[in-house]
Order: structure tokens, then C-alpha cells, then sequence
């Protein structure tokens, strides 16, 4: 329309300049041309103004237009500085999209565990296009999860930051010593930072880098190390292959992640057996592929992160393995039936000045407090090879669950360096646990980490409206046996020890548990605690046996 509208305005502009002076040449002679100037004049005039006032639509229109065909050209705008009188510039805001405090679906419902498993790109993307998110300049920040995270508009390059914080307080009663035995270590109140670490964690599509530092490395305050430095592809399907300081598992329950514990730590028997070739900050090489109903996964293992500052003596690092392998049998909406079978060994164990020496067969009563160790399997000097294996299962019946392992420790002692025919070593250990969530949704079975995890929060606490989180009750029994015996026979055949009694010990622990889940970041945790632990044969401080109780408190934060 506007170019019509301009073509007949040029075609009557130009009739006109070239009519107008022909008229005005022939009549010029003519008396009654004089009339007709005026005339011509007057039409000229009303013409004119109507050109004036087409011009006038035709901009108005094209105004109207252009915002939708876009085929005006935009004027740069220009920042310049005001006055201080001069009205302050206002960005636009977007309007606030309220948080989700519930309901919230099973799923959606789970707490934040900043130790799941590394996403690929394309679940990255999905998982990410779901969260609240700001776009600045192209970069998009968000917060998935209540974790920072900083991303490219293609997710192709991200950073995020996570956490994970846990404080223990509590302390023991009834552990007296007996005779004239040493008391030991166990405060009657004390306090410790067992997990205080920060995921960061680099993404180029999907290549992802993971570096956590870890300010509560252990059961006593003050301990810093390193949880995990590793590199990680994850461009096959469902698989993540690692490379790096890692934590690889091969037990259900450390599958679980230290921030989903039904209790404050493992079983005794679970830590013993993750540390002879896995546990946390050890070099890793190797992956883990799942689907719906199993789940597969095995890493090369070497030393662990200050192995040689704590020794300075290693000539010869450790090297191990670790496997593990689950399957659902049987899934429904209120039923999940978990079996699996997990296997680590050492190869070889460090060797150092004093020859392949293995120590790690020691624990506390599963109380994170700085403790005495209690447990111990006495010194295992001039080892070759040590190993474990053993069976897992689970079953949830909605909101209750059922669980156990059983893992079966040998030791392989080296014959030629010890100059002795030395025996095998066998240990064994297991544990029993059950749970029920009161409030919320009731733990669920993660098809990626082939374990059990967390309860749900259906509603965040909020007393006003009836709403309390979620709530759970755990009852655990655990057994740990590390007594053994055999022939000692040195290599003239004289007979070095009967039974070949290495002086280790048994340690029974009672649990019970109450959790509370305020909101998908926090959780609230209270324990009590009766361990046994018989005689240790003169290795220990527990030389005639040795009970007590416990009553340790945690608060967790997870983003």
C-alpha cells in the first residue's frame, strides 16, 4: 500500500510541473487567463495539502509496520551520562517464578546429592532446560538443584559449584576400661567436621572435569585433603568413563553417596573391604555402563592420593582392581528387588622400607567421632595379594526397605620374603538394615548408581500449613570378624605358631536411627549406638573385651 500510495503522489507532482507552465505560457495574452491562474492556483493549493496529509498516513503507517516486518533499520542507541537530576535508567525485571515447595512427584521429590553421577551433554541439556535460568550476554546462569551454575547458551561449556557439608557433635557413655587397660579416646561429648567438600566441576560438552577438595577428610577436625581430581567422557550411552583420583565402588552402600546414609558412616565391614582397592582419592581408570534393570562397573585402581607424602619410604605403588555388577529382577510400583555382586583386590600392596605391609584392616565403631580403634586384625607383614568378595541384595516394599551384604576378606602372605610357609588369611564380615520413612515419599531405587537413595520431600517444612518434610526410622546390625587361624611353618619346617592366630578381634554394632528431611537441601541426623568388641589378643586396648554406647547428632547441607 505505501508504495502505491507514493507512486501516484510522484506521478501528479510530475503532470503538474510539466501542465502547469504550458497554460500559463498559451493565456498569457488572455484577459480570462487571469481567472483561470486563480483557479489553477487554488487547485494547486488543495492539492498540495492532500499530498501533505497522504504523506502524513503513509509515515504513520509504515511506523505501525515496521515492528512486525521488520524492514526498518534500528537506530543505535547510545549511553550517555545524565545529570544527577535526570531520571534513573530501571531494567526490565522478570516477573518472580515462586520456588516449588511441593507437591512434588517421587522423582522430583529426591534430595540434592551433589555426589550423582556425571550427566552427559544431552541429559545435561534436558535437565538444565527444566531449571530457572538468566541470560546475560549469551552465558546463562542458574541455579539446578541450589547448585551456582554458570553455562554457554548451547550448554556446550559450564562451570558449577556444589557442596557438601556435615557436623557431628555427640560423645559416649559406659566405655570404662577394664583391669588396668588404657581408657582410649572416647569423649563424652566432642565435635567433628566430617565432610566439608566443594564440587567444582568444569563441562565441555561431554567432557567433564571434577576437582573436589575436602576440608573434613576424617574422623577428627582438621584433617584437609583431596576427594577427587578426575576426567570423565560421557559420550556413549548411559556409560561414564573415568580417569583420575576417584572414588570407585563396588558395595551398595557407599553407592548410596555419604550424603544418602540411612546412618553417619558404613559398616565396619563396607569400609574395611571399599579401602583395600578403591575408597576415596584413588587413582582410577576405568567405567561404568547402566540401563533400566542392571547395572555394570570395573576400574583399574593404583595408590591413593598421599600415599607417598604419608610414606615417604613407597618404592613400589600399589596396583588393584574393582568390579561390580547389579540387577533388578523384579520391579513394580511398590516393589524394588536389588541383587548384586561386588569384587576389589590389591595386586600388590605399597611397598616401602619395611617390605609389603598391609595396615588397613582396622576400624572404629562406625561412630565418626576421632575414636580409639577398637577392631584391628593385628600386623599383616610381608603380603603378596589381598582381596575381597561378596554378595548384595535389597528389597522395598513401598515405603519400607530391607538390605544387606556379605563380604569375605583373604589375605595372601609372600612366602619367599617372609622365609616361612604362611597360611591364607580369612575374614569375614556382614551387615542387616532396615528402614522405614515416616513422612514423605519413601526411598527409591536409582537405576544410574544401582543402589537405593534418598527418602522425598513431598512438602517443604512448613508447620503453618501441616507440612513437616520428610521422616525416616533405620535399625541396622552389623558383624565384623577379623580372628583367624592356620599353621605358621618357616621354610627349616620348625612349627613358628600354633593356630597362627594373628591377634585380631570381633566387633558387633546395634544401630538405631532417626533422619529428618526439612527440605531437599538439609537433613538432621540422630544416632545411637551399642558396639561389642571381644578380646584383641594383645594388639589392642580392648586386651579383655571391651562395650559402650554412643549418641552422635549430624546436620548435612547439600547443594
Amino acid at each position: 500500500m505505501a508504495v502505491s500510495v507514493r507512486a501516484s503522489i510522484l506521478l501528479t507532482t510530475t503532470v503538474s510541473s510539466l501542465f502547469l507552465p504550458s497554460v500559463t505560457m498559451a493565456a498569457s495574452s488572455d484577459a480570462e487567463n487571469a481567472a483561470l491562474r486563480r483557479e489553477i492556483a487554488a487547485m494547486h493549493r488543495e492539492m498540495m495539502g492532500e499530498i501533505h496529509r497522504l504523506q502524513a498516513r503513509v509515515d504513520k503507517y509504515e511506523h505501525a509496520s515496521a515492528p512486525q516486518n521488520h524492514r526498518l533499520a534500528r537506530k543505535p542507541h547510545t549511553l550517555i551520562a545524565g545529570n544527577e537530576d535526570d531520571a534513573q535508567p530501571r531494567f526490565r525485571e522478570d516477573p518472580v517464578v515462586p520456588v516449588n515447595n511441593g507437591p512434588r512427584s517421587p522423582n522430583e521429590s529426591r534430595i540434592a546429592l551433589p555426589e550423582s553421577p556425571v550427566q552427559s551433554w544431552g541429559a545435561f541439556k534436558a535437565a538444565s532446560a527444566k531449571d530457572e535460568s538468566v541470560d546475560v550476554g549469551g552465558i546463562k546462569i542458574g541455579f539446578p538443584k541450589g547448585r551456582p551454575t554458570i553455562a554457554s547458551d548451547d550448554k556446550a561449556y559450564a562451570f558449577s559449584i556444589g557442596l557438601l557439608a556435615q557436623e557431628d557433635f555427640g560423645g559416649f557413655m559406659g566405655v570404662g576400661q577394664r583391669g588396668h587397660e588404657s581408657a582410649g579416646n572416647f569423649n563424652k561429648f566432642t565435635e567433628n567436621a566430617r565432610r566439608l567438600r566443594l564440587y567444582l566441576s568444569w563441562r565441555y560438552k561431554d567432557w567433564v572435569v571434577n576437582v573436589t577438595p575436602d576440608f573434613g577428610a576424617n574422623n577428627s577436625d582438621g584433617n584437609v585433603s583431596l576427594f577427587e581430581a578426575n576426567l570423565n567422557y560421557t559420550g556413549l550411552h548411559n556409560t561414564t568413563l573415568t580417569v583420575g583420583y576417584f572414588q570407585p565402588r563396588m558395595e551398595e552402600d557407599s553407592a548410596e553417596r555419604s550424603g544418602a546414609f540411612e546412618f553417619l558412616e558404613r559398616p565396619t565391614i563396607v569400609d574395611l573391604v571399599r579401602n583395600i582397592a578403591g575408597g576415596v582419592g584413588r587413582f582410577s581408570v576405568g567405567g561404568e555402563h547402566y540401563e533400566k534393570r542392571w547395572l555394570v562397573a570395573g576400574y583399574f585402581t593404583g595408590q591413593k592420593y598421599g600415599d607417598r607424602t604419608n610414606t615417604t619410604t613407597i618404592t613400589d605403588s600399589q596396583t588393584g582392581g574393582v568390579f561390580r555388577a547389579t540387577g533388578r529382577p523384579y520391579v513394580s510400583k511398590n516393589i524394588d528387588v536389588h541383587v548384586g555382586v561386588g569384587a576389589t583386590a590389591a595386586f600388590k600392596v605399597n611397598q616401602t622400607g619395611s617390605g609389603r605391609n598391609y595396615t588397613a584392616l582396622k576400624d572404629n565403631p562406625e561412630v565418626p567421632l576421632g575414636e580409639t580403634q577398637l577392631l584391628t586384625s593385628g600386623a599383616l607383614t610381608n603380603i603378596s595379594q589381598v582381596w575381597a568378595a561378596g554378595p548384595q541384595f535389597g528389597f522395598r516394599y513401598k515405603k519400607f526397605l530391607l538390605k544387606g551384604e556379605y563380604y569375605h576378606i583373604g589375605v595372601q602372605h609372600d612366602n619367599v620374603a617372609g622365609n616361612a610357609t604362611l597360611p591364607s588369611l580369612n575374614f569375614d564380615g556382614w551387615y542387616v538394615a532396615a528402614n522405614y520413612t515416616l513422612l514423605g515419599h519413601g526411598r527409591g531405587y536409582n537405576e544410574k548408581i544401582g543402589a537405593f537413595t534418598t527418602p522425598g520431600v513431598e512438602y517443604d517444612f512448613d508447620p503453618a500449613k501441616g507440612h513437616w518434610g520428610a521422616l525416616e526410622i533405620s535399625g541396622r546390625w552389623s558383624v565384623t570378624d577379623l580372628r583367624t587361624s592356620g599353621t605358621t611353618i618357616n621354610s627349616a619346617g620348625t612349627l613358628v605358631a600354633a593356630d597362627g592366630k594373628t591377634g585380631g578381634n570381633k566387633q558387633t554394632v546395634w544401630q538405631g536411627g532417626l533422619n529428618w528431611y526439612p527440605n531437599q537441601h538439609i537433613k538432621i541426623m540422630l544416632d545411637y549406638t551399642h558396639f561389642s568388641v571381644s578380646s584383641a589378643a594383645g594388639v589392642s586396648t580392648d586386651l579383655l573385651g571391651r562395650s559402650g554406647n554412643a549418641v552422635v547428632g549430624r546436620v548435612q547441607a547439600a547443594f
